[in-house]
């Protein structure tokens, strides 16, 4: 009874995560990326503003307790977004809510969308604090940039850019840097995720505590993503869940269950971080890898460790039957 409270008491935990800031676009976070985009600061001292890059670079994030409105330009100069003490604002006639309406910007711009028009706003939140895609903080064309081919060993600054703001008549900016950063040697992760479902497996009669801290770890690195505004974890936490009921309750078919449902949904479909520099994580990277390496071995040794006992149990529910 009391393994059962406990994980209701955890599922519970994960259900009833803390709201995120206002958006004026989808989530669309990357699990990790190849490209650093940091805000170095504003082109003038602004009391109470303060703007950062969120979700691996994603999307930016502005705050306003300056007590005034603080507007966000679009790509021709028109007002895009008007952050106000009662909330956040979108104008519907520029085009720039269409074009970020996707990571990509590839969403189509209605016709009626005039930078040159009288702003139309619309009200999308009561928050003084907004999330918006931007392409002009991001690499867009395809391939490795120049510099990462001729040189992939270092990371590579490739530009510096700019997004405007205006507070009344005045106008200044948010400025940052985008740069490459090569990739981490992911066959390290990947022999680490090996080695560890074989120890799982070799200490098979630890397999309960192994899953029991796998689905602990599991839960918790994707609670904090979703807490960042990575979408779909639900997932994972269930994955987790599962694991953690797996640890609790140690029946052959729960290790299977739970170990191959953490290694899937909380390994392999987050393995991206073995690639690539940048994650969606508000940590260290090695944090996020470590957390993905811990899955994948974890649960894969867990759910072998399943399958064995379950084929133990078989000759001797014949024998006993015969």
């Amino acid at each position: 009874m009391r393994r059962a409270a406990l994980l209701l008491a955890v599922l519970a935990g994960a259900l009833l995560g803390p709201a995120g800031p206002a958006s004026a676009h989808g989530g669309e976070a990357p699990d990790a990326t190849a490209y650093r985009i940091e805000v170095t600061g504003l082109t003038e001292n602004v009391a109470g503003l303060s703007v950062r890059v969120v979700e691996a670079g994603a999307r930016l994030e502005l705050t306003n307790d300056t007590g005034h409105s603080v507007e966000v330009l679009g790509y021709q100069g028109e007002p895009y977004l008007d952050v106000r003490p009662d909330g956040v604002w979108q104008n519907v006639n520029s085009p720039a809510t269409y074009t970020n309406a996707t990571l990509d910007g590839d969403a189509a711009v209605p016709a009626n969308a005039d930078p040159t028009a009288a702003p139309q706003w619309q009200k999308i939140s009561s928050e003084r604090t907004v999330r918006w895609h931007d392409q002009r903080d991001r690499w867009l064309s395809d391939g490795l940039p120049p510099q990462a081919q001729a040189d992939p060993s270092r990371a590579h600054e490739l530009r510096r850019w700019s997004v405007p703001l205006r507070s009344g008549a005045r106008t200044y900016a948010v400025e940052g840097t985008l740069t490459w950063v090569p990739p981490p040697r992911a066959w390290l992760w990947w022999a680490g995720a090996v080695a560890l479902a074989v120890a799982t497996i070799l200490a098979r009669r630890w397999v309960g505590t192994v899953a029991l801290v796998a689905g602990l770890i599991a839960i918790v690195y994707a609670i904090t993503r979703a807490a960042v505004g990575v979408d779909a974890q639900a997932p994972a936490i269930v994955a987790a869940l599962l694991a953690i009921g797996a640890g609790l309750w140690r029946r052959p078919f729960l290790l299977l269950l739970g170990g191959g449902a953490l290694a899937i949904f909380g390994g392999f479909n987050d393995a991206g971080v073995f690639t690539q520099a940048v994650v969606t994580f508000p940590g260290p990277g090695w944090v996020a890898r470590g957390a993905v390496l811990v899955a994948l071995g974890a649960g894969a040794g867990t759910a072998v460790t399943g399958v064995l006992r379950l084929r133990a149990a078989e000759p001797a529910r014949i024998t006993s039957d015969a």
